[in-house]
């Protein structure tokens, strides 16, 4: 008598590659309501759908990476996702917020900023850093979609927010589209924290600014977002400073040790 085959969408040995891959679907579910949202005018769950589902990307590949689920198809599938969450899904937001007012030039920043993240994420995936520059994981090339999808909101998470300088936020918003667009291709190099270790004494400090961070977004959801993505953009040259600092570094030991070599 032959036994019952039990029916199993995934051997035992790879249910491991389904919790990343589950994240990433979740991200861009997240994603595409997000721009439904956005239609029915609701754009304040808009955005913390957005916000979510760049959280949801932020975890779906350290969960791969620290239980082993790695995999080909959940770096192709993050990548398509980032694109409908990140490449799609903000810019809509934003042309159904303000961008259409503009007519055809608003639609036209609206695919500008779709072509720049997409061809971002397709340099992100053809990158690949030797040996002897394991130091550069700590930075991107450009600004990654996440964070450029979240910073082009920036004009609407200001009017959302509680905070009122008297000025019109929404007139800067085609521009501030195209500068964000223009980060996410350029080579400018932004802080991405992969390979930071961090002492067990500063542990407790970490929970606690976590849980200050949490704590702000739920209470102060639109403010706290708003001060975050400033801090992002100072950053930026911060990034910038350090990377050329490093690279001379790195620059000036190699020729060193070449000279050594000839003596």
């Amino acid at each position: 008598m032959e036994d019952n085959k039990k029916f199993k969408l995934v051997t035992s040995k790879k249910t491991r590659y389904l919790l990343p891959n589950i994240l990433t679907l979740a991200g861009v579910c997240l994603g595409i309501s997000s721009i439904k949202f956005s239609i029915d005018g609701n754009y304040s769950l808009a955005v913390i759908f957005i916000l979510l589902a760049a959280v949801l990307d932020a975890l779906d590949g350290r969960v791969a990476r620290l239980i082993k689920g790695t995999s080909e198809f959940g770096k192709e599938l993050d990548s398509l996702t980032d694109f409908v969450s990140f490449g799609i899904a903000p810019v809509f937001i934003l042309y159904f917020w303000e961008l259409n007012k503009y007519g055809k030039l608003g639609w036209t920043i609206t695919l500008i900023y779709s072509v720049c993240c997409v061809l971002r994420l397709a340099r992100f995936n053809l990158t690949k850093f030797d040996k002897q520059h394991l130091w550069k994981n700590n930075y991107f090339e450009g600004v990654p979609s996440p964070a450029g999808g979240i910073l082009i909101l920036m004009p609407l998470i200001f009017e959302l927010s509680s905070l009122n300088f008297n000025f019109d936020i929404k007139q800067i918003s085609p521009y501030f589209t195209v500068i964000i667009a223009i980060l996410l291709v350029s080579k400018v190099p932004t802080l991405s924290l992969k390979k930071i270790s961090v002492s067990p004494k500063t542990t407790a400090f970490i929970l606690l600014g976590i849980g200050t961070i949490i704590i702000s977004l739920l209470f102060y959801t639109f403010e706290a977002l708003l001060f975050f993505c400033v801090i992002y953009l100072v950053s930026i040259p911060f990034s910038f400073f350090t990377y050329r600092y490093k690279s001379k570094k790195e620059t000036l030991q190699t020729s060193d040790d070449e000279h050594e070599d000839v003596l």
